[in-house]
């Protein structure tokens, strides 16, 4: 984890004592409980594809459906989690738990369905939902606890740890595939007690109502991380947003960047995807399949906390875009001859996309977002994020059952550039301070 201080201009305006000196205690709390939950939820979701695809034969765009809904189903619920966690304090530890907790309860779900497709698919959706639940407000207690100027190392930190989890995740699947002659039964009954983990860590350790950093001393120059303004009538940032609580959506610029992760979501494929080519073309047992992830989370892990530093310097739009490059980049190398360096490269690409994207687009949105409106606001951003990407997850499923591998990939690229070109203009720019 990322706790040293960082070096600050000269030209900076004063910081209160205390504040920005090191990442604050709660946002390292709720990487701890990612850590442990992502351990739960990677060790599934590292043997999901070969379980349904191989083990009950699904067929791609079976697969694509199911796919789509363990990643976009929970666009209501996100909703409804964003709105109760902004009603009142302790609200935000209390929602988060509960999506926590019923995202371990789906691992049983899971454990229960035997082959059944309808039971399969209820446990997937079971686990979307508790953590479309607990998303929106885990970030804003995030959001909260750190200063805006400091939101991109403070998410980076968190999605560190949170990667470290996804990383052990396939490992421990690994180990248990081994250690049981492949029993998928076993897999899900770790992973259920490792979720239950999660939420014990997170009522012990995160406080019920994460206090945010005093305000900085006044200054004229704006929020290096606030959003930039769409022209000389954009609303202004967090503090002149402090009457629009009712509707924390009614930035102009957040507007902006709810259009563009939903257009850049929509032509994006699946991890899942992504990691059935690299084993068709590496040829891989079914055995090695679960440790295709790790080299996309060690390269995360690597690259969070500086990819958010960056961002917290040189502003969060060009970041954003060029992880979105990377992973096209991902997508050409597929289309390629394969073998192990275009693998490894694809899973590179991968971790540098992640890296550049997931938390950074939560600290580009959200000093845009009043406080009272924090997670509801982000709960519509991510909402339209897993919408999309329900959309780009079926669609590519079913051009894989129609034409076939090779031509889906070559639709996705398209769609990609295509959407990484809109989503240039879209998103308000600024030009970087000196």
């Amino acid at each position: 984890m990322y706790l040293a201080t960082t070096g600050r201009r000269p030209d900076a305006p004063p910081r209160p004592a205390g504040v920005g000196r090191r990442v604050p205690g709660t946002v390292v709390a709720l990487g701890a409980v990612s850590l442990v939950t992502d351990v739960s939820s990677e060790m599934v979701t590292a043997v999901l594809p070969l379980y349904l695809v191989l083990g009950l034969g699904l067929s791609p765009l079976q697969f694509g459906f199911l796919d789509g809904l363990f990643n976009g189903a929970t666009a209501l619920v996100r909703l409804l989690g964003g709105r109760l966690a902004d009603r009142g304090s302790g609200r935000h530890r209390t929602v988060a738990g509960a999506g926590y907790l019923l995202s371990a309860l789906s691992r049983l779900g899971l454990l229960m369905a035997g082959g059944a497709a309808g039971g399969i698919a209820a446990a997937l959706a079971a686990d979307r939902l508790g953590k479309g639940v607990r998303t929106a407000p885990r970030d804003a207690m995030i959001t909260l606890s750190a200063p805006p100027e400091t939101l991109g190392r403070a998410f980076g930190v968190h999605r560190a740890m949170d990667t470290t989890g996804a990383l052990l995740g396939p490992l421990v699947a690994f180990v248990v595939l081994w250690a049981t002659a492949d029993a998928y039964d076993a897999v899900f009954v770790v992973s259920f007690a490792t979720g239950l983990l999660g939420v014990v860590v997170l009522g012990l350790f995160v406080p019920a109502d994460p206090s945010a950093p005093p305000p900085r001393a006044a200054s004229t120059r704006p929020v290096p991380s606030a959003l930039p303004s769409a022209g000389p009538n954009a609303a202004p940032g967090l503090t002149g947003l402090a009457g629009t609580a009712a509707r924390p959506t009614a930035d102009p610029a957040f507007r902006r960047v709810v259009a563009a992760a939903a257009l850049l979501g929509a032509a994006t494929v699946g991890d899942s995807f992504l990691y059935l080519l690299l084993q068709r073309g590496l040829d891989l047992s079914a055995a090695l399949f679960p440790l295709l992830p790790l080299g996309a989370a060690a390269c995360y892990l690597l690259l969070a906390v500086p990819a958010g530093r960056i961002a917290d310097r040189a502003g969060r739009r060009i970041p954003f875009l060029l992880g979105h490059g990377a992973l096209l980049a991902a997508y050409l190398t597929l289309l390629a001859p394969s073998g192990l360096p275009a693998a490894v490269l694809v899973l590179v690409l991968l971790g540098v996309f992640y890296a550049a994207t997931d938390g950074v687009l939560m600290a580009l949105a959200a000093p845009a977002l009043p406080a009272a409106g924090r997670a509801g606001g982000l709960a519509v951003l991510q909402t339209g994020q897993a919408l999309a990407r329900l959309v780009g997850a079926a669609g590519f499923g079913a051009a894989w059952t129609w034409w076939g591998p090779r031509p889906a990939l070559v639709a996705a690229a398209l769609a990609l550039a295509t959407a990484l070109t809109a989503a240039w203009r879209i998103l308000p720019g600024r030009k970087a301070r000196r």
